[in-house]
């Protein structure tokens, strides 16, 4: 079966909790929705919380805080090797997981400070450090610079990062908080030890309930694991298959629906690094390749975006003096009218009392 742009659309839209069924805002607590999206991309500090609200109609600030708090959510390198938000439970899988499959190639831009010493003794340190306390990175850097004499102690802290399982309890993560990061072991902050031996399926299973159908390619984009092909095949028969009208294969669990193409999605604010815009290697289904680098420039930036009919149409920012709303193309009085409205909701999500201002020019 062939799926269509705006049917993997809507699908898309629908699994993200972008859409609904019966157009009500989703009610369930804030760690059931990131548990459903598996990893909330958390590299700028207040973009999930804006990004839960978009999908939620309803969550607040503090929901999020709270989650943090008491543990049901956590902060964390994961997905790519950058800054996401899991439920603890899930953290216990998909740490070890990447964990397995990344190894240590981030840790390059290190390499001349750990030169001539074993990242495992590095790593053993930053444990024996951190063990039972949280404590701020540059804390952590002046403490392994005591231990490893003339070496740059912030270096040997993001070994640790890398190597070792750390979570950023709050204050790291709190709405509107900027400072340094706190870091904690997570088989500490979570109260017992990691999963040994995470299954792919797990994985395959929950990545395709929050962005299927998808390819391979797709898969290995969202989580920044390679050489998944083998694993996907493997379950090829627990799996449904579509194709995309550009012949791609796509993978899909038997017992969920795909959209007819035809609903009609309401306009939502994203905020920057938002994974509804990187979670394919194809990103037809949500960005025009023609736009995809106007949302992400380069130097690792991803742009807040807006949807219109259920596409990425345009960029937004704000200032201590406006929101301002960047279409890249012109839009029609109606969804001019849609657009500002949705905005006039954001500013008061985002607690600014500044003019929303539509930039057509």
């Amino acid at each position: 079966m062939i799926l269509t742009k705006r049917q993997l659309n809507r699908t898309y839209l629908q699994r993200q909790l972008l859409t609904t069924p019966d157009g009500e805002p989703d009610p369930r607590p804030v760690d059931e929705v990131v548990a459903h999206l598996v990893a909330v991309q958390a590299q700028e500090v207040d973009a999930p919380y804006v990004g839960l609200w978009t999908r939620t109609r309803r969550a607040r600030h503090e929901d999020l805080v709270e989650a943090l708090t008491d543990r049901r959510v956590v902060r964390a390198g994961l997905l790519r090797r950058t800054q996401h938000l899991t439920t603890g439970a899930d953290y216990r899988w998909l740490r070890p997981m990447l964990k397995q499959r990344l190894g240590t190639g981030g840790l390059s831009p290190f390499a001349k400070e750990f030169a001539g010493l074993d990242i495992a003794d590095i790593g053993a340190a930053g444990r024996d450090i951190l063990r039972g306390q949280a404590m701020t990175r540059p804390k952590l850097a002046k403490a392994l610079g005591e231990r490893f004499p003339g070496r740059k102690g912030i270096a040997l802290a993001w070994v640790v990062q890398f190597q070792e399982n750390l979570v950023h309890p709050p204050p790291s993560g709190v709405w509107r908080r900027r400072g340094h990061v706190t870091c904690a072991l997570a088989e500490d902050w979570l109260g017992g030890p990691l999963e040994e031996r995470p299954d792919v399926w797990t994985l395959l299973r929950r990545y395709l309930a929050s962005c299927g159908p998808a390819s391979v390619p797709d898969l290995q984009n969202w989580s920044g694991m390679k050489r998944l092909r083998d694993d996907v095949e493997a379950h090829r028969h627990r799996l449904r298959v579509y194709r995309d009208e550009r012949g791609q294969e796509l993978f899909d669990l038997p017992d969920l629906p795909v959209c007819g193409g035809d609903e009609e999605p309401p306009v939502r604010f994203l905020p920057e690094f938002d994974n509804l815009v990187l979670s394919h290697e194809d990103r037809t289904r949500i960005i025009a390749d023609e736009d995809r680098a106007k949302v992400c420039p380069g130097y690792s930036m991803v742009h807040p975006t807006f949807l219109v009919d259920g596409f990425v149409a345009g960029i937004w920012s704000v200032t201590a003096e406006a929101l301002t709303i960047s279409p890249f193309r012109r839009l029609t009085d109606d969804d001019a009218a849609s657009v500002l409205a949705e905005a006039g909701r954001l500013r008061a999500f985002l607690q600014v009392d500044v003019t929303v201002r539509l930039d057509q020019s």
